[in-house]
């Protein structure tokens, strides 16, 4: 199929969802953008970047459609990619009229969804009836801000049917971004949502004065966690941790000044509460809401569940308020 003739949408106006919209129009001569703000819509019209969001990107207004009408974007489009916050996203889906069979949709989330404790391809396929072959995944050790920088940097593209993660490579690919291909499209869904777990407990790490050597530690183990995790709770499929997808992921998200994940754990180790934390950054923090539903989907497996001491660390420092310092010392026995 000629690329130039597929019709994509992007749903979503963070940094994420901006950084996929520069590179489906390296290649594509079109693309369409969902953006929920009326502000954001007129401002690009204007001054052709978003006014929130890697500002500096400048995209050439005749090869974008962007709407403030989910429904226009999705009519208009034969794959969609689905990048809104986990903590938004099933408000936004559910404003959509339009019958999505037939339409292959990516997630490029990142998150749990709240309401359902499903990740997007899990709810889609629950609750919008989408079938598992037309589900896929966008992950990788990417960030939105190296990506407006081209820097170059490598996705993985899942999905159970190959020629469809070849048509969104194709969409992808450019000359700063490389791409590679997964069937485990649950699997790298859910390492795309812990990742951001673990890198909210490096940051807490780092808030509280630890250093470099006990941060190789805890990235050490929380891959082996991750693992764990994923065997447990989505299949026991055999899958090569040290993928770029699973361990590549984790660490860029658990080490760069660009996470904010690691940002909103630095912070929280400081002394912040979360509600001043949230103000402070003015951005989500996916794994913040990914720590909770982490925590009870583990549990609900009651003798059978993983050990996942670095999480529910996390958890209850998040969500119980416990002290930080003191749940680090009891997780520093933990780990090895």
């Amino acid at each position: 199929m000629n690329k130039n003739k597929h019709k994509v949408a992007v749903l979503g106006s963070g940094s994420w969802a901006t950084a996929i919209v520069k590179m489906l129009t390296e290649n594509l001569d079109e693309v369409a953008w969902y953006v929920r703000s009326v502000y954001t819509k007129e401002h690009f019209k204007l001054h052709h970047h978003n006014p929130k969001y890697l500002q500096q990107v400048l995209f050439n207004p005749d090869q974008i459609k962007i709407s403030n009408d989910i429904n226009k974007v999705v009519s208009y489009a034969d794959t969609i990619i689905i990048a809104i916050p986990s903590a938004f996203v099933k408000a936004e889906l559910d404003k959509i009229t339009v019958d999505l069979k037939g339409k292959i949709i990516f997630s490029a989330v990142k998150g749990i969804v709240p309401e359902t404790l499903l990740i997007l391809g899990e709810h889609l396929k629950k609750h919008h009836d989408i079938p598992e072959k037309n589900l896929g995944v966008i992950a990788g050790p990417c960030h939105a801000e190296e990506v407006a920088m081209e820097r170059l940097s490598y996705l993985t593209i899942a999905a159970k049917r190959k020629s469809v993660a070849k048509q969104m490579s194709g969409f992808l690919n450019s000359w700063f971004i490389k791409t590679t291909y997964s069937k485990d499209v649950f699997g790298i869904e859910w390492a795309a949502v812990l990742k951001n777990v673990y890198a909210i407990a490096a940051g807490m790490a780092h808030g509280l004065g630890y250093g470099d050597n006990f941060q190789a530690i805890l990235m050490s183990n929380a891959i082996r966690e991750m693992k764990k995790f994923i065997k447990k709770n989505v299949d026991k499929r055999k899958r090569n941790i040290d993928n770029s997808a699973y361990l590549g992921d984790l660490l860029v998200t658990g080490y760069s000044i660009f996470s904010r994940n690691r940002t909103f754990g630095s912070m929280i180790g400081k002394g912040y509460t979360v509600r001043s934390a949230m103000a402070e950054m003015r951005m989500v923090a996916e794994g913040y809401y990914a720590t909770k539903p982490a925590y009870e989907i583990n549990r609900k497996l009651g003798d059978g569940k993983a050990k996942t001491p670095i999480i529910d660390a996390v958890y209850r420092i998040l969500y119980k308020n416990t002290n930080p310092k003191n749940e680090f010392v009891k997780l520093s026995e933990k780990l090895d």
